[in-house]
C-alpha cells in the first residue's frame, strides 16, 4: 500500500494530514502557516478557481476545489490548535444555517420565488442578529464587506439601495447617466484637473457597474473578466503573428498592431470562438 492509499477520501482524512503536518517532526513549512499567511493563499486559490469555472474546465475546478476546501480545512486545524473552535463546529454551524435558513423547506415558512427567498433569508438574517446580541445596523449599507474586490463590493452595495426602492426604472435610464458621466469625464480633461479626472473615472466605473446589476444577466465581475479574455486572446494573436513575421514586438508599430487586432477580430467573427 502506498502512502496514498493509507487515506480515504474525506474531509476527515485531509484533517488527519494536516494535524499530522503540523505536529513536532512534521513539515517545517506547515508548521510556520499562521491565520494570516494562509489568507494570503485563500484570494489566489478563489482566483483560480474562477478561471477554472470560466473555462468550463472540469478537471480543473476539481482540482482548485480541493485546493481551496484545504485552506479551509487548514483554517480550522490552526483555530483547534488555538482553542477557538475545530472543524466540526464549522461544519455543524453551517448545517444549521443552512436548515435554519431554508424555512420554507425544512419549516413552516412559504417561499414560491427566488424573490420571496431573497426576502425570507433577510427576515432571518435579521432574527439571528438580534438572537445573538448584534448591534442593529445604522445603515442597509452596513453589511456589505470591505474585502470584496471593487466591482463586486459596487453590485452590492447598490442592491442594498435598490431594495429600499433607490435604483433605476430602466437600462436606457443608466445608459443616458453613463453619457452624462462620460461628457463630465471629457470637460475634466479638457480642464486638465487630474484629480476631478480620477473622480470621474471612478463614477463611470460605477454607473456602467450599475448597468450591469440592472440587466441581472451577469455581474460586472464576470463580464469584465470575459472582457479581459477577450483582450488577450487577441494580443496573443498579435504575438503570434508577429513571431510569424520574425517581427519584434516593441518594433512593430501601433498601426501594423492594430491592423492584426483588426484581423484577429474578424478571426473570431468566423469561428466564433
Amino acid at each position: 500500500m502506498n502512502a496514498v492509499e493509507q487515506f480515504e477520501p474525506t474531509a476527515e482524512s485531509l484533517l488527519a494530514i494536516l494535524e499530522r503536518l503540523r505536529a513536532p517532526g512534521g513539515c517545517p513549512w506547515d508548521r510556520e502557516q499562521t491565520r494570516q499567511t494562509l489568507s494570503r493563499s485563500l484570494a489566489e486559490e478563489c482566483a483560480e478557481l474562477l478561471d477554472a469555472i470560466d473555462r468550463d474546465n472540469p478537471q480543473d475546478i476539481c482540482e482548485e476545489l480541493g485546493d481551496l476546501f484545504m485552506n479551509v480545512l487548514f483554517q480550522c486545524v490552526v483555530a483547534s490548535e488555538r482553542g477557538e473552535f475545530t472543524y466540526r463546529d464549522m461544519a455543524g454551524g453551517i448545517v444549521e444555517k443552512m436548515v435554519r435558513r431554508h424555512a420554507h423547506i425544512f419549516g413552516t415558512e412559504t417561499a414560491e420565488t427566488a424573490a420571496d427567498v431573497a426576502d425570507l433569508w433577510t427576515k432571518i438574517k435579521a432574527q439571528e442578529k438580534a438572537a445573538a446580541g448584534k448591534p442593529r445596523e445604522t445603515s442597509i449599507l452596513d453589511g456589505v464587506g470591505h474585502y470584496l474586490t471593487s466591482l463586486n463590493r459596487a453590485e452590492k452595495l447598490q442592491k442594498k439601495a435598490a431594495k429600499v426602492g433607490f435604483d433605476w426604472s430602466s437600462s436606457a435610464g443608466i445608459v443616458e447617466k453613463i453619457e452624462e458621466e462620460l461628457a463630465e469625464l471629457k470637460e475634466a480633461m479638457a480642464e486638465g484637473d487630474e484629480e476631478h479626472v480620477d473622480e470621474e473615472i471612478g463614477d463611470l466605473l460605477f454607473v456602467v457597474t450599475n448597468l450591469a446589476r440592472f440587466r441581472k444577466r451577469a455581474t460586472s465581475e464576470e463580464l469584465l473578466r470575459a472582457a479581459n479574455r477577450k483582450f488577450e486572446s487577441r494580443f496573443r494573436y498579435i504575438e503570434r503573428r508577429l513571431a510569424e513575421e520574425k517581427i519584434p514586438l516593441e518594433k512593430a508599430g501601433i498601426d501594423r498592431m492594430e491592423a492584426l487586432w483588426r484581423e484577429a477580430k474578424l478571426q473570431k467573427d468566423k469561428t466564433g470562438r
